[in-house]
């Protein structure tokens, strides 16, 4: 069939006139990136040239890159938190940004246990909107026939709170789904999904996924796509209909909606699209019914094409789960994004998860890239040269650094990329993983730091008892849902007479709980992302049988140090092997919407 030659693009024929304009605009944006960018920089600077943080550094309203990188630092978030913590506590001068700050975004990174505030300005929801409108038309190169059917997408939204100035701080998605962008969006055949706005923005996290998930039963035969943002919380949905389906059913039985839904307006709008149908009740507790649950998504929605979710990073760690209940499906990643920017998007969404590259759009930012070199252990007291985003080379790997319309200025972010390619000037990269983390279940960072005074705290109870953690390591097991944080622990014992019972180690489990960040205390009260964190106890003798098995794969003797987080099979096999007993956090740590003053 001939193309409308109007609908042609280099990535491809596109699906409608409105797709062909969104692949013309990444052309165009990625044949001149180096020029893009230095035309992103200019109005970075120039907009923001009176503010109290360019005009610290004397750049004297310099808007060129030379100038620019001889004068400004590169910054981490602990170097920005002074002027942040003025603008949260109310100061409204142009202290980072000549446009008002309007919301923080919070990130999921931590520092001091809560979650970073990110500055941002109204035209961002623009900027991000523009890259969420590209999506969809690049999809359509790679799957036909998006328009005839709907997405089965698990979307919430998070807690907000305010600052003490006044300003809203919430997660960048929460944002998104309560903007108006979200709510009043243009109607789009290759976009829609089955769950009603009201469902996504219930607050309430069961009332929002049991909604959710009655839609995408009640529409099964229209599902073409099944997604969530992150690969956990797609396999938590699944956990959700496995421990519900018989209230789900009951619901559609009857034609009567659960009585645990009480929002007013969710059972409103339930109330018009749920009806009586014994037959597809019958369908769903056949289905779910069974013991054996592999490929119970094709089961359920036959029609699904692909799963949406991103794997890459921490979130690889799901693809063998994601492979059982899907029959293996194509995983799609779509986009790169962050609270303190959002990034690219990836041109061939359809390819493996190991193989996914995103293509660093270059009006979003300014970009620079710190060499990373994996293998090096020593620091350079040298101050490095940064890259710019058409130098970078493939094959290496670099820490991006961001410069945003929203005042943030050679903010390191903390992400390590690979280039991999480029599409015409503008690279493409492999997501590496985040610096320095250790462990993450959803959208937890926890890093060694962390997880070293929460071993110490939890430790302090084992005082009494004679006895102290000697060695411990970790891993983040996802073959739960939802994972949970395991802790080995080697214990030294010295002349108790009373041993340690359960109701200690349980509580060395809570102690340890409590003393990791907000984000993870989080995940495990009100998002339901996290499960209860789990010490094990190995004999004597374990790390030094694990010191022996890394020197005879080839380890040096001298150089060897006990790795604080695992995921190497054999290793873990070692462990296990030596378990003398398992405690579980007995109770939810505390946490709160509030921060910390």
């Amino acid at each position: 069939m001939a193309v409308d030659s109007a609908l042609e693009s280099p990535l491809g024929p596109a699906a409608c006139e409105k797709d062909a304009k969104a692949l013309r605009f990444i052309e165009e944006m990625t044949r001149n990136a180096d020029s893009v960018q230095e035309k992103v920089l200019g109005e970075i600077l120039s907009r923001n040239a009176e503010t109290e943080y360019l005009q610290r550094f004397k750049l004297f309203g310099a808007t060129d890159r030379e100038t620019f990188k001889s004068t400004i630092p590169m910054v981490k978030y602990e170097d920005l938190q002074p002027d942040i913590q003025r603008i949260a506590n109310g100061d409204r001068s142009a202290i980072l940004s000549a446009h008002p700050i309007s919301e923080f975004l919070t990130s999921s990174g931590t520092s001091a246990g809560e979650r970073k505030l990110m500055p941002t300005i109204k035209e961002e929801l623009d900027r991000r909107q523009q890259l969420y409108s590209l999506l969809m038309p690049v999809m359509n190169l790679y799957v036909p026939g998006l328009d005839k059917g709907k997405g089965l997408y698990f979307l919430f939204v998070k807690s907000e709170t305010k600052t003490p100035g006044g300003l809203l701080a919430r997660p960048v998605l929460t944002s998104y789904y309560k903007s108006e962008h979200f709510k009043t969006r243009p109607y789009d055949p290759y976009n829609v999904y089955t769950s009603p706005n009201e469902a996504i923005l219930c607050s309430d996290s069961f009332q929002s996924m049991y909604t959710q998930m009655l839609c995408g039963l009640l529409e099964r035969q229209q599902v073409l796509r099944v997604g969530a943002v992150f690969a956990s919380g797609l396999l938590r949905a699944i956990r959700f209909l496995q421990l519900n389906w018989p209230e789900l059913a009951h619901d559609i039985r009857t034609g009567n909606l659960n009585p645990k839904i009480t929002d007013p307006s969710l059972r409103q709008t339930m109330s018009r699209m749920l009806k009586s149908d014994p037959e597809l009740a019958d369908f769903v507790t056949e289905a779910c019914s069974r013991d054996n649950w592999e490929g119970i998504i094709t089961r359920i929605w036959p029609n699904t094409k692909y799963l949406e979710v991103i794997v890459t990073g921490a979130m690889a760690q799901y693809i063998p789960t994601l492979d059982y209940y899907s029959c293996g499906l194509p995983k799609a990643c779509t986009m790169y994004a962050s609270s303190e920017c959002y990034f690219g998007l990836n041109l061939n969404p359809m390819s493996k998860p190991s193989e996914v590259s995103y293509t660093i759009m270059p009006n979003m930012a300014y970009f620079e890239f710190l060499p990373h070199d994996p293998n090096s252990s020593t620091v350079s007291t040298r101050t490095p040269k940064l890259v710019d985003l058409a130098d970078v080379e493939v094959g290496k790997e670099y820490e991006l650094v961001i410069t945003t319309y929203a005042g943030l200025c050679r903010y390191r972010v903390g992400d390590i990329l690979r280039v991999t390619g480029f599409h015409n000037s503008a690279p493409q990269f492999h997501f590496v993983r985040r610096k320095n983390v250790l462990l993450s279940i959803d959208s937890d960072k926890t890093d060694e730091a962390e997880l070293q005074k929460a071993v110490d705290n939890a430790s302090e109870l084992l005082r009494e008892f004679n006895t102290s953690v000697a060695e411990y390591t970790s891993f983040a097991d996802t073959r739960t849902i939802p994972g949970h944080y395991v802790i080995y622990w080697e214990l030294l014992v010295k002349e108790s007479e009373e041993s340690l019972g359960d109701d200690v180690l349980s509580k060395c489990c809570l102690a340890m709980e409590e003393s990791l960040n907000s984000v993870y205390r989080q995940g495990r009260v009100a998002d339901n992302s996290i499960g209860p964190l789990e010490i094990r106890v190995v004999k004597s003798g374990t790390f030094e049988e694990l010191m022996d098995y890394a020197i005879s794969r080839g380890a040096s003797i001298n150089q060897y140090k006990v790795p604080r987080c695992v995921s190497f099979t054999p290793i873990m096999e070692l462990l296990d092997s030596r378990v003398v007993s398992a405690h579980f956090s007995p109770a939810l740590p505390h946490w709160t919407p509030e921060r910390r003053r």
